[in-house]
């Protein structure tokens, strides 16, 4: 894929990502929550330019640090999301303030470790970002589906079949 198809790649999954954040949501139970970073892993390690051939070291050092930083922000992410739990058993989410303020400070990371890169002279390709948006969305969606597991009642909590039936009060015969 060219640069430029990469950056609209991101740009549109990242608007996606941000906007959905907002509005409460329903967390289910057998969604594909990995199907979307697994396209992007896919996507990003296709490219041959992962790595800069002629700053070996530096770019390995880059990615390694793109790469904690989008464990970080998936993790932040996912522990400043409201979740709650409805009578019906129904988990949702929703994206806080706090939540918004990683995303400026992951995005403002990245910019800094891009600038680095271009200090130091490493040829960076869009393949980094990608992977580092996929394991930002893998943790994001592991943390938020264990923590919506565990959100849900518990049996002992949930009303059994015949609980909202009404039964006579027992008379004594004599």
């Amino acid at each position: 894929m060219t640069g430029l198809v990469d950056a609209l790649l991101i740009a549109a999954v990242a608007a996606l990502v941000i906007v959905r954040q907002f509005r409460a949501s329903r967390i289910g139970a057998g969604e594909r929550w990995w199907l979307a970073p697994a396209v992007l892993t896919v996507v990003a390690l296709r490219e041959p330019a992962l790595i800069d051939a002629h700053h070996r070291t530096e770019s390995v050092l880059l990615l390694g640090a793109e790469l904690l930083i989008g464990v970080a922000t998936g993790a932040a992410w996912a522990w400043t999301t409201r979740i709650w739990a409805e009578p019906d058993g129904t988990v949702w989410s929703k994206g806080t303030r706090a939540s918004a303020v990683v995303w400026v400070a992951g995005i403002a990371l990245r910019i800094a470790l891009f600038a680095l890169g271009a200090g130091l002279g490493v040829k960076q390709d869009t393949s980094a970002l990608l992977l580092a948006l996929a394991i930002t969305l893998l943790v994001r969606g592991g943390i938020l589906t264990w923590r919506a597991r565990s959100s849900r009642p518990t049996p002992e909590q949930s009303p059994a079949y015949g609980d909202t039936v009404s039964r006579p009060a027992w008379k004594e015969h004599v």
